[in-house]
């Protein structure tokens, strides 16, 4: 398989986990993703907080530019749901999902074939040299799984 098509088979996975995901977030009610998916667990607020901070922290982890919502860090990928801390609306949430994926969608449909197999900025040239798979593709290939495992849980609050 060439590199092409490999980057256009993560890529296209990535965005229809993307539009699944947008599709289910825009289907369940504001009461329901209140709700935890298993009591004592996170809420689907919190998921949906966590994957805004997560695919917004992609930006600048690929080396496209800063991130949008870096105060969203604090709160839904250093603390624990049940944190105390405040946080945005669901609706605020849900505006701010549609900002980061179409400039984060923007941003990797315009990488070369040679982009994708740069090092991210996690990672230092010398560990690069030795551990070449820990570049830009992977990234994104393992923030789809990621996704994919979060969403998963946010469609058992589906009454």
């Amino acid at each position: 398989m060439d590199n092409h098509l490999a980057i256009k088979i993560v890529l296209d996975g990535f965005k229809r986990s993307l539009k699944s995901a947008s599709k289910l977030l825009n289907e369940l009610p504001e009461n329901d993703l209140l709700q935890e998916i298993v009591p004592t667990k996170n809420s689907g607020h919190y998921l949906l907080g966590h994957l805004i901070a997560v695919h917004d922290n992609m930006l600048p982890l690929l080396g496209l530019r800063d991130s949008l919502y870096p105060e969203l860090m604090e709160v839904f990928i250093k603390k624990p749901d049940k944190s105390g801390l405040l946080k945005p609306s669901i609706a605020q949430l849900k505006q701010q999902w549609e900002e980061v994926h179409q400039l984060l969608v923007t941003h990797l449909e315009s990488l070369t074939d040679e982009q994708w197999f740069e090092k991210h900025t996690a990672v230092s040239d010398e560990d690069f040299a030795t551990e070449p798979h820990r570049n830009r593709l992977n990234v994104v290939l393992s923030r789809s799984n990621h996704l994919s495992y979060h969403i998963g849980q946010i469609s058992l609050l589906r009454k």
